[in-house]
């Protein structure tokens, strides 16, 4: 298979994405999201990439399905994959989404039971350049319920990490509180959350699919033990766990 050169594919990548774009849904589609405390709501999910030190190329794709409200694992699939897309600022999801839809798609085949009703993905959703990061590409790909959580702030769109940006932070003052990322153009593209009381770094809630931006603040910070949601905490320390224990001369990232 022959390589683009990088402007060729950005230009095709940027045609998908707008083409992908059209198709995410920003409102709520369940009927437990329209429940305050999400009744029906049974099995929620996380995704996540590991990589090697020192190896952009090779990583562990990482699922995890939780149960909910418990959240105590239910099913989890590490699997080395390898990379095949070069790594381009804001394309990051035509990198990475394959992998992350082959779990899902696995487990849809072996034990369809198990399939979770929404995945939170450690990254963005709406919050990005054009609208349409990982958890959009992943949710419209896969056609279920995402949400994009990311640990640290993508500054787009007009948002920054200023002195104003910094304000904010210290103006929340326990868990379940948030403000805006609103863009230049005065849409909100998702909100920062203060995850729970003991972390006064928030999170960067966006939506991914087929779920509102107030639904998926409220589901991310009921899936909150700690800073991070438990479905990504969870594939997180699971796909490192996976490359610690098969390569442990090399640490992961």
């Amino acid at each position: 298979m022959s390589i683009l050169p990088q402007e060729e594919l950005v230009k095709k990548w940027e045609s998908e994405q707008a083409s992908l774009r059209q198709q995410v849904v920003e409102e709520d589609t369940e009927d437990w999201q329209r429940c305050p405390d999400f009744t029906g709501l049974e099995r929620v999910g996380g995704v996540d990439l590991s990589f090697i030190k020192g190896d952009d190329v090779n990583a562990c794709a990482q699922l995890v399905v939780l149960s909910y409200p418990d959240l105590e694992l239910l099913y989890e699939d590490s699997q080395m994959v390898t990379l095949t897309a070069p790594y381009i600022s804001g394309f990051l999801a035509f990198r990475e989404t394959p992998y992350l839809l082959e779990a899902l798609q696995r487990l849809e085949t072996t034990q369809p039971s198990l399939l979770p009703q929404v995945v939170l993905v450690d990254g963005n959703g709406l919050f990005h350049y054009r609208e349409f990061g990982l958890a959009c590409h992943l949710g419209v790909l896969s056609g279920l319920p995402c949400i994009g959580v990311a640990k640290n702030l993508l500054q787009v769109q007009g948002v920054e990490k200023n002195e104003e940006h910094q304000s904010q932070i210290a103006s929340l003052q326990k868990g379940g509180e948030s403000f805006p990322l609103t863009s230049d153009s005065g849409k909100v593209l998702g909100k920062a959350l203060r995850s729970s009381d003991s972390s006064t770094k928030p999170v960067y809630v966006s939506v991914g699919h087929k779920i509102s931006l107030d639904t998926a603040l409220r589901l991310t910070h009921s899936c909150c033990r700690y800073r991070v949601p438990e479905p990504i905490r969870q594939a997180d320390m699971r796909s490192r766990e996976y490359l610690r224990v098969h390569f442990p001369t090399a640490a992961d990232t």
